[in-house]
Parts: structure tokens; sequence; C-alpha cells
């Protein structure tokens, strides 16, 4: 595809995707949650008995009762009529890292050789979706296809188009979890009774604990044209070839910018739409890199919020072809610029406050959030390695430790004030549980009013940052599910408070006074847990040498990471806290190395045909070009003239013929190894083989097309260049 073709398809994509829409009337909070069937709808369409109900199952986890599922059901279908609705789903999250739904309509025999409209509460409550065909890591056959769907009445069921999306748990015929929401949902279980039991040495008044979330979610907009333009993102989410743009982030100009046109005008379409799904959208902005950017909710409870940044995914991808784009959701579509994270904000609440947040109003206070801060660090220390293999993929690998994400070691950056803080509870001092709050900070410049600075800084290039009143679990990946990070954290946290107040507890028995006995506990775990907290820079090599000294997880090879969920601690840990058993573990590592495996097969299969059938017939003919030149300057030109000037091209040619013999060769290499890992029956010997020996191969063959893309003329160069993919005009 010419350059000049290629600016004309863009100029058509643009023509045929108009973006400028008209805003609607009504403010955000007017049609918040308008095809959402939360409480407003409860109350207007359920009985007074049954809301009251409903409302106890969201609350306080009272269990629900079938006998009022018809009512529920009901009113539900009611309110969903109203708006059109057609059909119904369960909606659910399997173990793809994307959504899954089985549309049905509400239709039923009357008997009378007609049919009828309805949907009951059986309906509502269970759906038996083909369990055999989603990943289960051996837990079902293909002849066992038996599995069942459950309503989450904690997540509220929505409207997209005709249909009811009910939002559901997903379990196989023997009771194993063949998604997140299961193991996230016991895992949320587990940290709120931990977490109750050691607030009550504080507040004997708490009787629940919410673990929050608030997701960022990082992306790329590229036009549809010149996606389509390339196979190699069609297939896989990135770009396997491609040479720098002269011009990428290094100027600093595109974070914070201002917002082209086209793109505002999309993020107000999500917006719009998130909202009406009741998805709190707040922020917005530029991200680093060229054609990046970011959305980010207000702060919710961790199962919704989950939900809800699998339903924003969905919806983003949707809303950008209405405008021209295509949303790249992958870690790192762009070889040499930013890749894209999705910081996990994670924080505990109860009815009483933040239990992050700190200075408190007393010394009891400020022991409290020293407890919370510091065995929520023992439960990251126990299990670096396990919540670094909660993260990693094959797309997210190539993301960590580059351009401003974090490095593939779990550490914690608390700032000085808290690192300080940390240090005189240790030490025993007698103003330990004295914390400064926010630092009253004047410019010499009259009309800037006081600013207030906080007592943490911020570490970009730490994986788990305190920043304030809440975690930055910044090494999640853009295009993941939050819950498989999210039920790992919360299972540690719960872990590490069990084991605080067991011992809290023997010491009160012992005679020990509570606050003394919490203030031993807390001192010994501070010793402890230093390894984790690092202060520094997570870019820097001394940094891989010094974590490797403090016994953490330095492993960076994806397979091998996912032996962590497999390690005595992670099995002991996820088991006490009934979050998964070892055969939901196995299974899931067996889908974990199952699905990194393919992503690489596909990869290499995909670059290997582009290679092969589109830049060598391309390279060839434009080297044919150049040798037919030389024979022509040859003829009409003096023999010393002619050497002079065919010197350049000859030189060319050679090059082009250099490169063009490692490409051919090292592509044949690449499929001869695929075909050996092929044959090895162990997923995780199969995945370890992918990655030790196709996946690199990858990298060397793209240096030598990325080299030909900047000697083959640009008119002949078949696929759309970096600098035609990040910059929107």
């Amino acid at each position: 595809m010419s350059a000049k073709l290629r600016l004309q398809v863009v100029d058509e994509a643009f023509k045929r995707h108009p973006v400028f829409v008209d805003s609607p009337v009504e403010r955000p909070s007017e049609y918040f949650g308008k095809y959402v069937f939360g409480r407003d709808k409860m109350f207007k369409y359920l009985p007074s008995d049954v809301y009251k109900k409903m409302c106890d199952v969201i609350d306080n986890g009272a269990p629900f009762e079938r006998s009022i599922a018809d009512a529920v059901a009901a009113g539900m279908v009611t309110w969903a009529k109203e708006l059109g609705v057609t059909h119904y789903t369960h909606w659910f999250q399997p173990l793809t890292e994307g959504t899954a739904e089985k549309h049905d309509g509400f239709v039923e025999h009357d008997g009378k050789g007609g049919m009828m409209e309805e949907f009951t509460g059986k309906l509502l409550i269970q759906q038996e979706p083909d369990a055999s065909s989603f990943p289960s890591g051996g837990i079902r056959s293909t002849f066992e296809a038996r599995g069942y769907s459950a309503w989450d009445p904690t997540s509220p069921v929505f409207v997209i188009g005709d249909t009811l999306m009910i939002p559901t748990i997903f379990i196989s015929y023997t009771g194993e979890a063949l998604d997140y929401k299961v193991p996230l949902k016991k895992a949320l279980y587990a940290v709120d009774k931990a977490a109750t039991a050691v607030c009550q040495y504080f507040n004997p008044e708490v009787k629940k604990v919410v673990s929050n979330l608030g997701w960022e979610q990082e992306y790329f907009l590229v036009d549809e044209a010149l996606y389509a333009a390339r196979p190699d993102m069609v297939m896989t989410g990135r770009t396997l070839m491609g040479h720098d743009s002269a011009k990428n982030q290094q100027m600093e100009d595109h974070y914070f910018g201002s917002i082209p046109a086209r793109v505002e005008e999309f993020m107000k379409d999500i917006e719009i739409t998130a909202l009406e799904l009741g998805i709190p959208c707040k922020t917005r902005h530029n991200e680093v890199a060229p054609n990046q950017f970011e959305l980010a909710p207000i702060f919710e409870e961790t199962n919704l919020a989950v939900d809800h940044n699998m339903l924003m995914m969905s919806i983003m991808k949707r809303v950008a072809r209405k405008h021209g784009f295509r949303c790249l959701l992958h870690e790192k579509p762009f070889k040499g610029v930013n890749g894209s994270g999705k910081h996990n904000n994670w924080s505990l609440s109860t009815d009483t406050g933040i239990l992050l947040h700190a200075p408190g109003k007393t010394p009891l206070d400020n022991l409290r959030f020293v407890t919370f801060v510091v065995e929520t660090l023992k439960g990251v220390y126990d299990h670096n390695g396990l919540l670094k293999a909660s993260i990693m993929s094959a797309s997210n690998a190539h993301r960590l430790g580059a351009n401003e994400a974090p490095p593939a070691i779990i550490s914690s950056f608390l700032g000085r004030t808290v690192t300080a803080l940390l240090d005189h509870v240790e030490k025993a001092d007698e103003d330990a549980l004295r914390v400064d709050g926010k630092t009253a900070f004047k410019l010499d410049l009259p009309s800037i009013p006081e600013l207030f600075i906080d007592n943490t800084d911020r570490n970009r290039t730490s994986p788990f940052a305190f920043t304030g009143n809440r975690f930055e679990f910044r090494a999640v990946g853009s295009e993941a599910n939050c819950a498989s990070a999210m039920l790992t954290l919360n299972a540690a946290v719960a872990e590490a408070l069990v084991d605080f107040k067991e011992r809290v507890d023997a010491l009160i028995a012992a005679g020990e006074d509570k606050e003394a006995a919490i203030l031993k506990i807390v001192r010994e775990d501070i010793k402890y847990i230093r390894p984790i907290i690092f202060n520094g820079n997570g870019y820097g090599e001394e940094w891989k040498v010094e974590a490797a000294k403090r016994g953490l997880d330095c492993e960076t090879s994806a397979p091998l990471i996912f032996d962590s969920y497999l390690k005595e601690s992670s099995i002991k840990m996820f088991e006490k806290t009934k979050v998964m058993t070892a055969p939901e573990l196995e299974a899931r590592n067996e889908i974990k190395w199952e699905t990194y495996t393919k992503k690489i097969q596909i990869e290499s299969r995909i670059f290997g045909d582009l290679c092969l059938n589109h830049i060598i017939p391309v390279v060839t003919k434009y080297q044919s070009m150049l040798i037919d030149n030389v024979h022509k300057v040859m003829e009409i030109f003096p023999e010393e003239k002619a050497k002079a000037i065919s010197k350049e091209n000859l030189l060319i040619i050679e090059r082009i013929s250099d490169h063009e013999s490692f490409i051919i060769e090292k592509v044949e290499a690449m499929v001869d190894a695929r075909r050996v890992a092929n044959k090895i029956e162990s997923e995780r010997e199969k995945a370890i083989a992918y990655h030790d020996t196709v996946a690199p191969l990858l990298e060397e063959i793209r240096y030598h097309v990325d080299k030909l893309e900047t000697i083959v003329d640009d008119e002949a160069w078949p696929l759309p260049k970096y600098r035609e993919l990040l910059f929107i005009r």
C-alpha cells in the first residue's frame, strides 16, 4: 500500500465516520444508571418486602432466598420490556480474559399452539452454558459438557441494546470455578472477615470491611483503515514489525496535552454510554505515547469495579468503531514507546472510614493505620512471586520493565514519611505514632493559593506503591481481567491479617495488654517485611542485583513465573482462605501455560506469513529494480563514471540481500522450532520451549525487517508505518 493510498484510506474513513455529535441535554447525574436495575429501579418495580431482602443481600451478604426469585424476575422483566428488551443472557467471565454471553428470548409455548413472553426466577438464577468449550485446564473433558452459570445479586443487572445482561458466576458440573468471579468473591469474603476481626481491636463497632478498587484503563487508538491494513494488529493486537517513527514520545508533548477533536468525541460517547450503564467515569486524558489515552472511574467495591472494567473494555471497542478507530488494549502494541497498563488502586474501608488513611485523630487510629499497612505488605512480601504471576501474560511481559512500566520484581514504595513512621514504631520511639499530615507549601506568587503537599510522593517505577490512602498496583496489564490480581492480593492480605490476629490473641491470652500486644507483633512484622520496601529507582540495574540479595522473585520468563501458583505456600494460602483448591490452581496453570503457547504460536505464524508473503516479495522487486538500474547505468555511461554512480546502489543491493537471507533462514528456523515445541505433551514444558526457542526469533527477525523498512521505497512498502499509525489526523 503506497503512502498516498494510505492517506486516502484514512481520509475516506474519516468521511464515513462523522464524529461531531450532539451532546445529551441532561446532566450526567440525570442519566447515570439509566440502563441498570439498581436500587431506584428495585424500589419501583419490586414489592417492598422483596426490595428489603435484596438490599440485605447486597449490603450485608445475607443468603439469597430462592422464594423471592420469581418476584425479582417479574420486576426486572417489566422494567426491561419498557426499554424494548426482548432477550436475556447470563454474562460471565470465563478464563479467556474476556466475557461470555448466550442470548435467549423471552419466548415459551403457551400450550395453545402459540407463544408467550416469559421470564421466571429459575431462568434468572441459573443457566447451563457448555463448560467443555471454555478453558478448564482439564477439569472438564470435551465429552463432559455440563456447567452452570448462577446470578450474582451483588452486581446489578443491566441492559445493552435489546438484551437483559445478568452478571453471573460460572462453575463446572463438579463444582470447580471456571471463571474469575467465584474466587474473587471468596477472596473478598476472606479479607472482609479477617480485616473486620482486626478492626475490632481498634473500634468494636466495625461490622464489615470492603475492598475497594479504582482502575485506570490505558489504551491506544488507531485509524480503523490503517488497522485493517496491518494483519499483525488484527491477529495479535500489536505490531510485530515496524521501525521507530522519527518523532514518537521523546518531545513529551502528548502527555496531558490537548485531546484531539475526534478522540474527544469518542471519549464523550464512551462516557455517556458508561454512565448510562452505571460506570462512574471521572477522568480522561492523553497518556505519554502518541495515540495513547486513559480513562478512570471513581472507586467502587472491588467485585462491582471488576465487572465494570470488563464491561468498559467491551464498550470502548464497540464505540471506537463508530468513530473510525480501533481501540488497542494490548499491553505493548508499539515497540519503542510506552505500553499500556491498568493501574489497580486498592484500599480497604469500613463504615467508619478508610483503613489505610493517615494521620488519624488519636495514636490508636495511627496504630490501626500502621497495622493495616504493615500486614498488607506482609501479604505482598510472603507472596511477591505469586502476585507477579497474577499479572503476568505473554503480552504484559513486553511491557514490564520498559518505557515507564514497573519492573518484573514486586516491591513497594512507601515514601519518606510512612517509611520514617515504620522506623519509629520499630525502634519504639515515644512519638512513634505521631504522623504529620499534609504540609503547607506556599509559592512566592501572590495569585497562587497555598498548596498542601501529601505525606507521600509517587514512584512510577514501583509495582505496588502507597499513594496516600491506598496502594497502587501498577503492574496489572491493560487487557487483563483485574480479578486475577485482586483475588490474589485480597487473599494474601487476608492470610496475613488472620496470622496477625492469632499472634496478638496469643499474647493477650498470656496476660499482655491489648495495645502492647498489637505493637509487639507490628514491630516483629516491620522487621520481617523490610526486603519488600524499596523507595528507589526500580529501573536501575543495581536494583535487580539488590532484589535478588533480598530474596525477592526476579524471574522474567512468563512460563516459569506461573510456577508460583503451585508453590506450597501459594496452595496453602489459597486453601486456608478458601479461595481456591489445589486442583483448581493446577487447572488454571494449565490454562495459563496453554494460553501463553497459543499467543506466541499465533504471533509466530502471522509474522512468518508477513515476512514471506508481504515483505520479501516487495523487497525482492525493489532489489530487482535497483539491479536493473545498475545495468542501465553501465550501458549508458563510461565505465569509470558508471561505477561511481552505481556504487551506492550496489551497497544497497548487498544490504538488502543480507537482510533477506537472514529473514528467510530464520523464518524457516522459527517454523522448525514450533514443530519441535508442538510435539511436547506437557503444557508447561511446551510453553517454556516457545518462550526459549520461538519468541526470541521474533525479535531477531524483526530487527532485519525494520531495517528493510528504512531502505525500500516508501511507495512500495506494503504496511502502514509507525509515523502513520501513531498520529491521528
